[in-house]
C-alpha cells in the first residue's frame, strides 16, 4: 500500500509538472497551430502583407473620381496600431485572421501585380476594391463570399478563375468608361453555371457579347447587366426569379425583351426594373400591374407605343418612373395618380393636354424631378401651385406652352434646373430664391427684360429671346458659370472687361446682338474657354492679343463686325483651334493657317459639323452625370 501511495504521489507530481509546462507553452502552441499551414499567415505576417500591399500604390484623387465621397483608408495603416483596427480591415475575433478588406473609394492608384502580397491573405471572405486603381490569382480566395472590383480601372479579360469561387454570394465587377473589361468565349455562361449561391451579380458595362443563358442562381436578388452588349431574346425565366428585387438590363439595343403576359414569379419581390434602351417593341403589358412592390421603373427608349394600360395605375408605391423616348400617348393629367412620385420623365412622347392638374394635385409633395419635354402640351403653367416644394428640376422644353413663368417656380427652395426651351413664354425673368440654382435654359422664347444674376448658376442659356439693355459687369460675380449663351437678343453696350477672367467659363456666346465698342476683354492665363462667338454685332478695333492665352480654344467666331486689323497670324499657335471666322470685317494681310490646318469659314458645311462637335465635347466635360449629358445631347 505504501509503495502504491508513493507511486501515486510521484505520478501526481509529474502530472502537475506537465500541466505547468503545458500552460506555460499554451500561447506558443496556439500560435504554432495558427501558423502551421503554409496557406495561413501568422497575425504579424498578415500585417506585413497588408503594409507591402499598401506600398505598391500611391494616393491620387482622380483614382476615385467616380465616387461621391472618397477617403484614403490606407493612411491609417502603420505598425503602431493593431492591424485589425486599420481602416477598411476586418478580422476574425477568434483567430485574428483578416477576413474582410474594404478599400472602396480609397484613392488608390497603381498596378495590381499577380505576386501581390494580398494573395497571402487566404482567409478573406469579403473583398471590395471598388473605386480604386484582374489577376487570375483572385480565384485562389476560395473562402470569398463577397468580391467587388467595380470601377477599379482593370482592363482586358476577366479571368476564368473567378468562376471557381463557388462560395460567392456577391460579385460586382462593374466597369467604367475608361476600362475595357470583357469575358472570354463561354466564360460568362461558365460563371453562372458554377456560382450557384449568387445573390447579387453586377457586371454593368462589362463586354459580355453573348446571349443570356438560362442557368441563373435561384437566390438572385440583384442582377445588373446594363451596357454589356448582350443580344438575342431574353429568357422569360429571368422575370420568374422568385427572389429578384432589382433587374437592370438597360442600354442593350440588340436585346429583345418579351414581357410575360401573365403574373411574374418576381411580382411580389421586384422593386427596381431598368430596361431603358432594349428592344421591347409594342405596348406596355397589363402584367406590369402585378408588380405591386415596384419603386423604380425605367423603360425609356424601348420603342413602346399606345396608351398607358389601366393596371399600371395600381402601382401605388412607384417613386421613379421613366417612360421617355417612346411613342406613348394619352392625357398627361393621368399621372397624378402616383402619389409617392419623386422623379417622373415622360419626355419625347406624344402625351397631350394642359398642366392645370398641377394646381389641384396635392400628392406630389416628394417630387424632385418632372420632365415633360418634347410632347404636345399646350396652355400656360398654372399660377396657383403649392404642392411641389421639393421640386429640383422642371423640364418642359419643346412643347406649345405659353404665358408668363409663374412666381411659384422662382420661389422653390431647392430648385436647381429650369428648362423651358422652345416654347412661347414671355415676360421678365425673376430672381430665383434657391441658393443651389444651377441651370436656366429659356432659349427660343419671347422673354424680356435684363439678364438674371444668380450666384450659383453654372449654365445661363437665354439665346433667341427679346432680352435688352447692357450686360452688367456683375455677371462676372457668377464665378461658377461654365456657359454664357446670350446670342440673338437685343443686348447693347460694350462687352464687360472681366468676362475673360472667369476661371470656369468654357462657352461664351454673345452673337447676333447690338454690342459695340472694342473687345477690351483681357483673357487671363489659365482660362478654360473653348468656344467664343461674338459675330453679328457692331464691334470695332483689333482682335485682342490676349486670346493667345486661350490654350483650349477650338472655335473663335468674330465675323460680321467692324473689326479693322491685320490677320492675327499669331492665333495659329493655339494648339486646339479648329475654326476661325473673321469674315465680313476689315481684316487684311496674308493669311496663315494653324499648325493643324483646321481653319474653316463658318459657312463651310464641314465647319458646321465641327461646331456641333465642339459643343458636344464641352457639354460632355460639363456634365459628369451621364443622364444630364444625354439630355443635352438629345436636345
Amino acid at each position: 500500500f505504501s509503495t502504491n501511495l508513493i507511486s501515486f504521489e510521484h505520478f501526481s507530481a509529474e502530472m502537475s509538472y506537465v500541466k505547468l509546462v503545458f500552460f506555460m507553452l499554451l500561447p506558443f502552441l496556439c500560435q504554432l497551430a495558427f501558423c502551421s499551414s503554409i496557406s495561413h499567415l501568422c497575425p504579424k505576417d498578415q500585417a506585413l502583407a497588408l503594409l507591402q500591399f499598401k506600398h505598391m500604390f500611391t494616393l491620387s484623387p482622380i483614382a476615385s473620381a467616380y465616387c461621391e465621397f472618397s477617403h484614403p483608408k490606407t493612411l491609417s495603416w502603420n505598425k503602431s496600431i493593431n492591424y485589425c483596427s486599420w481602416d477598411g480591415v476586418y478580422c476574425d475575433e477568434t483567430t485574428g485572421h483578416v477576413i474582410e478588406l474594404n478599400l472602396t473609394c480609397s484613392k488608390l492608384q497603381g498596378k495590381f501585380h499577380s505576386n501581390s502580397s494580398l494573395f497571402q491573405l487566404s482567409n478573406l471572405k469579403r473583398l471590395d476594391f471598388s473605386g480604386s486603381l484582374i489577376s487570375p490569382k483572385f480565384g485562389e480566395f476560395s473562402s470569398l463570399i463577397h468580391l467587388d472590383l467595380s470601377y477599379s480601372n482593370f482592363t482586358g479579360l476577366i479571368p476564368v478563375e473567378i468562376s471557381s469561387l463557388s462560395k460567392l454570394q456577391v460579385l460586382s465587377i462593374q466597369s467604367n468608361i475608361y476600362s475595357e473589361l470583357r469575358f472570354g468565349p463561354y466564360n460568362f455562361e461558365l460563371l453562372l453555371k458554377n456560382l450557384t449561391r449568387l445573390r447579387e451579380l453586377n457586371l454593368n458595362s462589362v463586354n459580355i457579347s453573348s446571349t443570356i443563358p438560362l442557368n441563373f442562381s435561384s437566390y438572385l436578388t440583384n442582377l445588373g447587366l446594363s451596357d454589356t452588349q448582350i443580344y438575342g431574346i431574353l429568357p422569360e425565366g429571368v422575370f420568374h426569379l422568385s427572389n429578384l428585387e432589382s433587374l437592370d438590363l438597360s442600354d442593350n439595343p440588340q436585346l429583345t425583351v418579351r414581357f410575360p403576359t401573365t403574373k411574374w414569379n418576381s411580382s411580389a419581390s421586384l422593386m427596381k426594373l431598368y430596361l431603358s434602351g432594349v428592344n421591347a417593341t409594342g405596348r406596355i403589358p397589363e402584367s406590369f400591374g402585378h408588380l405591386t412592390s415596384l419603386r423604380t421603373l425605367r423603360i425609356a427608349s424601348c420603342n413602346l407605343s399606345g396608351s398607358i394600360p389601366k393596371p399600371l395605375w395600381n402601382l401605388t408605391n412607384i417613386e421613379v418612373l421613366d417612360l421617355g423616348d417612346n411613342h406613348l400617348e394619352g392625357p398627361i393629367s393621368d399621372f397624378f395618380r402616383f402619389g409617392k412620385m419623386r422623379s417622373l420623365s415622360l419626355a419625347n412622347n406624344n402625351f397631350n393636354g394642359q398642366l392645370e392638374f398641377l394646381s389641384f394635385n396635392k400628392s406630389w409633395t416628394q417630387l424632385e424631378m418632372l420632365d415633360f419635354s418634347s410632347n404636345s402640351l399646350i396652355g400656360p403653367i398654372p399660377s396657383n401651385v403649392s404642392g411641389l416644394q421639393n421640386l429640383q428640376s422642371l423640364l418642359l422644353s419643346s412643347n406649345h406652352l405659353n404665358g408668363t413663368i409663374p412666381s411659384w417656380i422662382f420661389s422653390l427652395p431647392s430648385f436647381e434646373w429650369l428648362d423651358l426651351r422652345y416654347n412661347h413664354f414671355c415676360g421678365n425673368i425673376q430672381e430665383f430664391y434657391s441658393k443651389s440654382f444651377d441651370v436656366v435654359s429659356l432659349k427660343q422664347n419671347q422673354m424680356e427684360g435684363p439678364i438674371p444674376i444668380q450666384q450659383s448658376l453654372r449654365l445661363l442659356l437665354l439665346s433667341h429671346n427679346n432680352l435688352s439693355g447692357e450686360i452688367a459687369s456683375t455677371i462676372c460675380n457668377l464665378t461658377k458659370l461654365v456657359v454664357i449663351d446670350l446670342g440673338s437678343n437685343n443686348l447693347e453696350g460694350t462687352i464687360p472687361l472681366c468676362l475673360g477672367e472667369m476661371s470656369e467659363l468654357m462657352i461664351l456666346d454673345l452673337s447676333n446682338n447690338s454690342l459695340s465698342g472694342t473687345i477690351n476683354t483681357t483673357f487671363s492665363i489659365g482660362n478654360q474657354l473653348i468656344i467664343i462667338q461674338m459675330d453679328r454685332n457692331k464691334l470695332e478695333g483689333k482682335v485682342p492679343e490676349s486670346l493667345i492665352n486661350c490654350k483650349y480654344l477650338k472655335l473663335l467666331h468674330l465675323g460680321n463686325n467692324e473689326l479693322n486689323d491685320t490677320f492675327p497670324k499669331w492665333l495659329g499657335a493655339l494648339p486646339d483651334l479648329q475654326i476661325l471666322n473673321l469674315t465680313y470685317n476689315k481684316v487684311h494681310g496674308p493669311i496663315k493657317a494653324s499648325r493643324t490646318g483646321n481653319l474653316f469659314a463658318y459657312e463651310n458645311e464641314k465647319a458646321q459639323e465641327k461646331i456641333l462637335v465642339c459643343y458636344l465635347q464641352v457639354f460632355k466635360l460639363i456634365f459628369h452625370n451621364i443622364n444630364e449629358f444625354a439630355y443635352f445631347l438629345h436636345a
